[in-house]
């Protein structure tokens, strides 16, 4: 059975992406399940290259396929930050704060601005092979900033992104339906064809 290696060591992010997959006849192992911990420091200012970074480490390290992302929150208001540096957004670590401290750190950020705070998801997705080549797709989700939490599902941003078109925050979403809505979810689908193909699926 045909494999691809999920590069992404971030639980629920893992969730997300093998329920996008879980139409394909593959296996999908990821960093944990094969025992790596490998350090990935992201020092792009540029999501094509974040998601490269890890897909193409990945795949050199298990020699399989492998499926990475970089993922950043655009705020019209901050100019489209925090963008890229999404993760990093406090002290410059994704280590150093927690999700909390992050959505908190952003709310305050946009206080001196009027509402709405127009914001979008956008996330590339890269498929590595270990020799090197690459493909990329990319998926955006529209929406606003709000300054009060809702919903418990999802993690980082979710909680405080209302979803354009709708009245639900994406971490009021159950996951089946956060996979038809959001930014991830269409990279990730626009990957689809080309993942079979490069896969032998077709």
């Amino acid at each position: 059975m045909p494999s691809l290696f999920i590069a992404t060591q971030n639980p629920a992010k893992l969730r997300e992406i093998r329920a996008i997959l879980e139409g394909l006849r593959i296996d999908l192992p990821d960093p944990t399940s094969l025992g790596l911990h490998q350090h990935l420091e992201e020092l792009h200012d540029d999501y094509a290259a974040n998601a490269r970074l890890k897909a193409g480490t990945f795949a050199r390290l298990t020699g399989l396929w492998a499926l990475g992302d970089d993922t950043g929150l655009e705020v019209e208001a901050l100019g489209g930050a925090p963008g890229p540096l999404s993760a990093r957004l406090v002290h410059g670590d994704r280590e150093a704060a927690a999700d909390a401290e992050r959505r908190r750190t952003l709310l305050r950020l946009l206080q001196p601005y009027p509402r709405p705070w127009t914001a979008r998801f956008r996330c590339t997705a890269a498929l590595a092979s270990p020799q090197g080549q690459f493909d990329l797709a990319e998926g955006l989700c529209e929406g606003e900033i709000i300054p009060d939490e809702r919903g418990h599902e999802g993690f980082g941003y979710d909680p405080i992104f209302l979803i354009r078109g709708t009245q639900w925050t994406m971490a009021e979403l159950p996951l089946a339906q956060k996979n038809r809505l959001s930014h991830r979810a269409r990279a990730i689908q626009a990957l689809l064809p080309t993942i079979r193909l490069r896969l032998g699926l077709e």
